[in-house]
């Protein structure tokens, strides 16, 4: 069995104007949904043998006060291919990863989080910041995952978990 977690960053700031979309740093709100997200990870018992995040600065920050809150080390890889990724461009990511690791948290942007949750499982959820989805897959290979093979467990969204 392998087990796909799917998180969107959290609230990016637009403070500031001059700064490029991938340099957008997370806001308050969104540093509070990531320690309220962690807290939920450690709760549940949850651990990740690989993260795997967009490099952007707010998928970045999210992807480290996640694992600060829950108190995971798991290894951890950026790959730029999830900035602005296509669907088709994140399956290519998990089809490519290694079948060592079992659970895996992808860390990435919308539209490419919920558009990969409704490719892998057909459900079609609404996808806001910082939200949080489990997808199970039985007796597959990583490079197997595809159309409808996941087995959608649950979403959690910040908002639900104060």
């Amino acid at each position: 069995m392998r087990t796909l977690y799917l998180l969107r960053h959290a609230k990016s700031s637009w403070k500031d104007a001059n700064l490029a979309d991938f340099d957008r740093p997370l806001s308050g709100r969104g540093r509070r949904a990531c320690e309220t997200v962690g807290v939920f990870l450690k709760d549940k018992e949850i651990t990740f043998d690989l993260v795997v995040s967009s490099p952007a600065v707010r998928a970045r920050q999210t992807t480290e006060l996640v694992l600060r809150a829950a108190k995971m080390r798991p290894e951890l890889r950026f790959d730029e291919r999830i900035y602005e990724a296509t669907t088709t461009r994140l399956l290519e990511i998990v089809s490519q990863l290694e079948n060592e690791s079992k659970v895996v948290l992808l860390v990435g942007h919308n539209p490419g989080m919920q558009e990969l949750l409704l490719l892998l499982t057909g459900q079609s959820e609404e996808y806001p910041t910082a939200t949080i989805t489990k997808i199970a897959f039985k007796n597959l290979k990583w490079t197997e995952v595809g159309n409808k093979k996941g087995s959608f467990e649950w979403l959690v969204k910040p908002k639900e978990l104060e």
